[in-house]
């Protein structure tokens, strides 16, 4: 069975597919933004790179930051046409099945090609904000619904975005709700008990729909003698957030530490983070089921999650084993959830207990591996 993946380089979609080693399928991956080198941690995939330029140029990446107008123009005549590259490798390949990851970056860009193909299984896998947020991502409603009506078979984070894919005209198969990245590995020595957790962790995202500003905003209305007991972390943190962090004098004399979004750090190492992590905060206005979510509740940290389009509450239950935030923009209502938090450990050591067990269940790598190998088997055999 040959399976062609469609997919921006991601570390998610690296996990996913890296499910597949030696499931006997002969995997592709079509890297649709053609960014960036051969990926090492996929290297039994066949990577389709080096597809876009005509002509790579000295002092390319000089000239498009200096002069970026004049690249854009130039560019127009230097790249390959996305489609027309697209269709060369369906036609080499021979696909059985494509597999295409979001839909604004990976799935329209490919659409004509896929229907003028079929007899090829088409499945979608939709992300985070993918469908949730497709307005706000430019895209019309007309391209959504003919986008879904060539989708064979479709795969969602959360619930939601399966309603809303129904709403918008999917009638196939639905195969189901799995994380974005195929599982997540835990690891249970690490996870320690209430009394040896004392960071309060926070992903540090502002951009698009995500909002950690609001967030340190309400670390400072929360009484600093409550911040004291612990360290706060603050990872993938974007500029403007370690800028504001940097601004305010509340923090000076609090244990706070800081690792910028450019700084990569392995998922083990922010896993360990999390098994000594008291409360993990993440808010935005608009995502699917988080993948840090997930990680953080399965290594035993108690959640302050947003809840844009109700997804988040399909794992957490405010006040029973997290809580959710309401209202992603109002900082002093976060600032109330945080005090919450600190001051009831019996909730936490209850969530605790309740969050690993789920978690570790529905959302482990090593249980998911047999389901997800299967799916492209069945679809397959339904050919």
């Amino acid at each position: 069975m040959k399976i062609l993946m469609v997919a921006i380089p991601n570390h998610h979609f690296f996990q996913w597919v890296n499910q597949l080693k030696d499931s006997g399928y002969e995997v592709f991956w079509f890297d649709i933004s053609d960014g960036g080198s051969v990926v090492a941690k996929i290297s039994w995939v066949r990577q389709i790179k080096g597809w876009k330029l005509k002509w790579v140029f000295p002092f390319r990446n000089r000239i498009k930051s200096s002069v970026p107008k004049i690249y854009s123009y130039f560019q127009k005549y230097n790249e390959f046409d996305l489609a027309s590259v697209f269709e060369q490798k369906i036609n080499e390949i021979q696909p059985d099945i494509v597999h295409c990851f979001e839909m604004n970056l990976s799935g329209l860009p490919i659409l004509n090609v896929m229907n003028k193909h079929k007899k090829i299984s088409f499945i979608y896998s939709s992300w985070g904000s993918d469908m949730f947020y497709f307005k706000e991502h430019g895209i019309q409603k007309i391209q959504v619904a003919l986008f879904l009506e060539r989708v064979d078979y479709l795969i969602t984070d959360c619930k939601r975005d399966y309603r809303i894919a129904v709403r918008n005209g999917f009638k196939n198969k639905f195969i189901g709700v799995f994380p974005g990245n195929g599982g997540v590995t835990f690891s249970p020595e690490f996870i320690q008990t209430e009394k040896k957790r004392n960071i309060i962790l926070v992903k540090g995202y502002e951009s698009f729909g995500c909002k950690a500003s609001k967030v340190i905003e309400a670390l400072q209305l929360v009484p600093i003698t409550l911040l004291q007991n612990f360290e706060i972390v603050i990872y993938s943190a974007d500029e403007i957030i370690i800028e504001k962090i940097k601004k305010s004098a509340f923090f000076d004399n609090l244990k706070l530490k800081i690792y910028p979004r450019a700084i990569f750090i392995a998922n083990e190492d922010l896993l360990k983070v999390m098994g000594v992590t008291c409360i993990h905060i993440s808010n935005n206005i608009s995502d699917g089921m988080p993948n840090t979510l997930l990680e953080s509740m399965g290594m035993g940290a108690f959640p302050i999650q947003s809840n844009p389009g109700n997804a988040s509450e399909e794992v957490i239950s405010h006040g029973v084993n997290g809580y959710l935030i309401t209202d992603p923009l109002d900082g002093a209502a976060i600032a109330v959830l945080i005090e919450k938090a600190i001051n009831n450990p019996e909730l936490r050591i209850r969530a605790q207990e309740h969050n690993v067990n789920f978690i570790q269940k529905k959302y482990n790598r090593s249980y998911l591996k047999k389901e997800i190998v299967q799916i492209y088997q069945d679809v397959f055999l339904n050919q």
